[in-house]
């Protein structure tokens, strides 16, 4: 047995005793349900920056972003942006979440929303949005896992047996101890995910020679058309090589997405339209129960600002960079290496076929230098694919339970009954999600696509609750059906279902807009008109409830209130020309592309230059809205928590 199989599977024996121990901790300490589901709501600070860090950002952030980045280059590093947008969603709505979550005893978005808009549609729907987001998004992490094995053992361990038996380790600590247990094991993840990106960029640019040899690849290449995509061809972004430049700011002449766009696909009202389906992982209804287990908001903003936008960007915007650009340079791409612009040719080829393959192999390049290393490495890719899907699974069995269980079937369940059958919820996920991983892969690849819009369409419910009262619960629902429906019919797996039944007018994600930005038409478009002329004086009175309370203790003082329009400014500005149309300005505005080095403002291409430029401003506007505007810190007034009943579900009180 090769030294990096002995070192692999000792670093993965002491990951697993720490995972099983905070477990079998957890289950000790889980004495009620809402102990069980939501941490008895005394997350500590630290705790939940880490943990919900780890969450949001999974496996596919540690293996699938760099392959992507090698497939399609710069133009799809704008994707690097969703360490700002999946924590904006945070910014927007965990506090006010907290707020109603302490104050009326939620253990559930379900409990939350069906409360609120005082309708079970509601409810359902949302369990039915912990489903569809769970299951195919666990099932691409628990197949990834077993397909990184795979690789590192040279076949020794089969990827669907490797993804069984990692899976089962989760199971086992995710069921015993709930979301403590979670949380504690997200914080050591999430200092391996941050680890293993490092370390692994830092191999990427090591063998590549250093930052010069990197610049001197990258200037030759970008003077090609060597690429996949070729150049980009004048629509709008330039007549540059595709890989460092984006194709205009959107491409009508690209059918209704039937036709392969010129240039690339990663057109700025995609780039946009994607960083809103990424948004859709901190509105999933997993995060209104992250936000209901604080003891208070205070670990928000420096989650959101600091971990996240700044700690995790700063990450995937160089060493993520150096991973799936350098690849280039390094024989993954064999149009590049036949073009003589390759500095070496360490890495296979035949990484084209499967980019998610990228990251294991920039491990291998160490088997014989250093094998202990590629053990940690492999733990610390193993940590990430694991710290969001352990997220999902205890949280969608808690909405099995309160939700369907206890709301339908036994509304007087004991503590004991409930933490039974949410191990009982924790177990058929991850059965479901591996079934699909094992014997599904076209739908699983298809399904994985839908999770995280799904999730997106989440906004309109959170927002009639946390900020506009008058969205009614008839617009709110319907309006959740159609952008689910939306979402669907623009994606692979709805195009297959019509073209079953002969209906094959347009392919995946039209004019080069994705589909959660057609989810979200679909939504809006249902919700506002059906809330307009559902209007009822009594609903109006019922849900003032929530918003005077949450005026009363989340308003502004005059002197900030001031700020609203520059908020708006910042925010709408850092939208377009970051992550949005706008971002046609960054392919030539520090120097072409084809420059050359010394034509490069800052020694870089322009395109990178401007995410950077725009990752720093990003994160200033993070602060201004988490801290300056308040939107993420403990509200002057202390929140006190009813301890009668809310609805027609008896709740839990909170302990704290």
């Amino acid at each position: 047995m090769e030294a990096k199989v002995i070192w692999l599977f000792a670093f993965v024996a002491l990951y697993w005793a720490y995972c099983i121990f905070w477990g079998i901790k957890s289950a000790r300490l889980a004495k009620t349900a809402s102990d069980y589901f939501i941490a008895g709501r005394k997350i500590s600070l630290w705790v939940f920056v880490l943990a919900a860090t780890a969450t949001s950002f999974s496996g596919w952030t540690f293996m699938g972003h760099p392959g992507l980045v090698y497939r399609d280059g710069f133009q799809y590093a704008y994707a690097s942006f969703y360490t700002i947008t999946i924590p904006f969603t945070g910014v927007m709505f965990l506090k006010r979440q907290w707020m109603l979550g302490k104050r009326f005893g939620y253990v559930t978005p379900g409990e939350m929303l069906s409360d609120y808009f005082q309708g079970d549609g509601i409810r359902i729907l949302t369990v039915i949005v912990a489903l569809l987001f769970s299951i195919p998004y666990l099932g691409v992490q628990l197949g990834a896992s077993g397909f990184l094995f795979s690789v590192l053992t040279d076949g020794l361990v089969h990827q669907e047996w490797g993804m069984w038996v990692l899976s089962l380790v989760v199971l086992v600590y995710v069921a015993t101890g709930g979301l403590r247990a979670v949380a504690y094991v997200d914080t050591l993840q999430c200092i391996l995910l941050a680890l293993g990106i490092i370390i692994t960029g830092i191999i990427a640019l090591n063998t590549l020679g250093g930052w010069g040899e990197m610049q001197a690849g990258l200037a030759k290449l970008a003077a090609s058309d060597v690429g996949k995509w070729g150049t980009t061809k004048g629509y709008g972004g330039g007549d540059y090589n595709a890989y460092f430049a984006i194709p205009g700011v959107i491409q009508f002449t690209a059918g209704l997405g039937k036709e392969t766009p010129v240039g690339g696909l990663w057109t700025g009202i995609m780039c946009l339209s994607y960083m809103w389906a990424l948004m859709g992982i901190q509105s999933s209804p997993a995060f209104t129960m992250w936000a209901f287990a604080n003891n208070d908001p205070k670990p928000f903003a420096p989650q959101q600002v600091w971990a996240s936008a700044f700690g995790i960007g700063f990450i995937l915007f160089f060493f993520t960079a150096f991973q799936g650009m350098g690849a280039h340079l390094l024989g993954a791409n064999q149009a590049v290496t036949d073009a003589g612009l390759a500095i070496s040719s360490v890495l296979p080829a035949a990484i084209a076929k499967k980019p998610d393959s990228l990251v294991p192999h920039y491990f291998n390049l160490l088997s014989e230098t250093a094998p202990w290393l590629i053990g940690l490495l492999a733990v610390c890719a193993l940590a990430a694919m694991q710290s969001t899907g352990a997220a999902y699974m205890s949280t969608a069995g808690g909405m099995l339970t309160r939700d369907l269980y206890k709301r339908y079937l036994n509304p007087t369940a004991s503590h004991t009954t409930q933490k039974l059958f949410g191990r009982m919820g924790v177990a058929f996920i991850v059965i479901s999600a591996l079934l699909v991983a094992t014997f599904s892969k076209d739908a699983l690849v298809l399904l994985g696509g839908l999770a995280v819009a799904f999730g997106f369409q989440m906004w309109p419910s959170l927002a009639a609750v946390t900020w506009f009262p008058w969205l009614t619960r008839q617009g709110v629902t319907w309006g959740l059906a159609a952008g689910l429906l939306g979402v669907i019919f623009t994606e692979s797996f709805g195009l297959t279902v019509l073209k079953s039944v002969g209906i094959d007018i347009w392919g995946r994600w039209p004019w080069t807009i994705h589909s959660a930005g057609w989810g979200i038409f679909a939504n809006l478009a249902v919700a506002i008109p059906v809330s307009m002329i559902t209007q009822d004086a009594a609903a109006m009175t019922h849900r003032m409830k929530y918003h005077n309370f949450l005026r009363e203790h989340a308003s502004l003082s005059p002197e900030k209130a001031k700020l609203k329009p520059i908020a708006w400014a910042i925010t709408l500005a850092w939208l377009f020309f970051g992550i949005g149309p706008g971002a046609v300005i960054g392919n030539d505005i520090f120097g072409a592309p084809n420059a050359g080095v010394e034509g490069w403002t800052f020694g870089m291409p322009s395109i990178w230059a401007w995410q950077i430029l725009f990752w720093i401003l990003g994160v200033f506007m993070m602060w201004f809205l988490a801290y300056k505007m308040e939107m993420s810190t403990v509200p002057a007034r202390e929140v006190e928590a009813l301890s009668e009943d809310i609805g027609d579900v008896t709740l839990e009180t909170p302990s704290n």
